[in-house]
């Protein structure tokens, strides 16, 4: 009976024995793969690319918030300086309208603030000549305005093209691990190298699609701002018409007065 017992133990023991040194060699099997356990880990590891792609960011977020403050209505034409403008030109004020002009920073006032500086120093202009400076300066805003935008259609083209770069890179590594010993290091680095290719095409896509949606809001609004703008010249061109006109039919009677 003590012997039957004995046998039933030694049964009972010897697979736990004989599974001990399989399960501790398991571990050694495995290699200790270094994996990216965060967004910033795997931008870091991206490979030299990510550093413009990240600076070209930085610019493109700047662009956005300088144009969101400087790209809209009241920087181009107020309702508050039109009503000035109106009401000093009808009076004849030019001297007055042009110290406004020089207070306010609208286009708007720059495009009125050349009209007059060129009308108070040549009194003798006649109309064809301030018409051509107010279209000037006009196309000159109008051109400033659309080159601003352009910068993002720009950032929209070049960060792409960065991410592809940074992807050639990366199967450019991939393809070099193949050609390493049969091993564990051989699938980490081509592992790595598609990693970097992935990240790369990402984060370049990531920044050139929101340039090139930014763009095409911008570009909306800077060509409505600019429409607004020639609506205004000509308002401000019609009153100093008029004011012209004025000035014509007085001329012959002063003429008459001193014959």
């Amino acid at each position: 009976m003590k012997i039957l017992l004995a046998l039933i133990a030694a049964a009972i023991t010897t697979p736990s024995l004989a599974q001990t040194p399989a399960t501790s060699a398991t571990p050694s099997l495995i290699p200790d793969i270094p994996r990216s356990t965060t967004v910033l880990d795997a931008l870091r590891s991206a490979g030299p690319v990510m550093v413009p792609l990240f600076l070209l960011s930085i610019f493109f977020v700047m662009l956005v918030v300088v144009y969101l403050m400087t790209i809209r209505r009241g920087a181009v034409v107020s309702s508050g300086f039109m009503a000035t403008a109106d009401a000093l030109l009808r009076k004849r004020d030019y001297l007055g309208l042009l110290a406004v002009s020089n207070r306010h920073g609208e286009a708007i006032a720059r495009v009125v603030q050349k009209m007059l500086d060129f009308t108070t120093k040549n009194p003798n202009a006649d109309f064809g000549q301030v018409r051509e400076i107010a279209e000037t300066e006009g196309s000159r805003v109008a051109a400033s305005l659309n080159n601003r935008v352009t910068y993002l259609a720009d950032i929209g083209m070049i960060a792409p093209l960065l991410g592809l770069l940074g992807t050639v890179f990366g199967i450019i590594t991939s393809f070099g691990a193949l050609g390493a010993d049969v091993g564990s290091a051989r699938y980490i680095a081509l592992s790595r190298g598609i990693s970097q290719a992935l990240v790369n095409t990402a984060t370049g896509l990531a920044i050139g699609i929101p340039a090139m949606v930014f763009y095409a809001f911008f570009r909306g609004r800077s060509q409505r701002l600019i429409s607004d703008l020639e609506s205004a010249t000509t308002h401000i061109l019609a009153l100093l018409s008029l004011q012209f006109e004025k000035r014509i039919e007085r001329t012959p009677v002063l003429i008459e007065d001193e014959l």
